[in-house]
């Protein structure tokens, strides 16, 4: 199966940016118009039900995962969001038919941020974005692509007016069809789908922790 490098994803995810600056207002020139925050995560959830088994549900192990916010900020208060973030795990189950496999989840979502800035040092903030989340899975299996959404907030510790640590929680709702089949390879007589959905949604959520830039 064919993946696309990091380095491929990190230049359309500037593309875009690049793109937005020519469509949106920007901050006042006396305050940050960009931002960006690297970010590890730590997963949790994620739900299937295994073809060979219908009755069972599996798990995607627990992990860690990593991610990228770039922000423009539309005033001094807000901004727009474009979020990257992925994770790869395999399943957590006994079943022979899926054990092993690695399955990769990339969430790749558009929205918005509301600071809540007041006296207090620390500033709070709560961020809405919608998208897609991609799956794929090793083993010549392919990639299934939905939509999805995700509700985040946290806080933010100032090093600097321009420097924070952002630590967060965010909860990812994919939308999904019932009984859908997931991750198919085809090859005549040996065409198989790893799983297929338990129901119209799979949740994960995730809380992290990252390093924000502001220019």
């Amino acid at each position: 199966m064919h993946r696309n490098p990091p380095s491929v994803q990190a230049g359309a995810a500037l593309a875009l940016v690049l793109a937005l600056t020519a469509v949106v207002p920007v901050a006042r020139a006396d305050g940050p118009r960009f931002e960006v925050t690297p970010f590890g995560a730590y997963r949790v959830g994620g739900e299937f039900e295994t073809q060979e088994t219908p009755s069972t549900t599996i798990d995607l192990e627990d992990g860690s995962g990593w991610g990228l916010d770039l922000g423009l900020y539309r005033d001094g208060s807000s901004f727009y969001e474009l979020l990257y973030a992925t994770e790869s795990a395999e399943f957590d189950t006994s079943d022979p038919a899926v054990a092993g496999v690695e399955v990769t989840t990339e969430y790749y979502q558009f929205g918005g941020t509301l600071l809540f800035a007041d006296e207090q040092w620390y500033v709070p903030y709560l961020s809405l974005t919608a998208g897609a989340t991609r799956f794929s899975a090793d083993g010549g299996y392919g990639s299934d692509t939905k939509f999805s959404m995700s509700l985040g907030g946290g806080l933010r510790l100032p090093f600097t007016d321009n420097l924070s640590a952002t630590m967060g929680l965010r909860g990812y709702l994919t939308f999904v069809d019932s009984d859908s089949d997931f991750l198919c390879v085809s090859g005549g007589e040996q065409s198989s789908c790893l799983v297929k959905s338990t129901g119209s949604t799979y949740f994960q959520g995730e809380a992290s922790l990252g390093l924000t830039v502001r220019f």
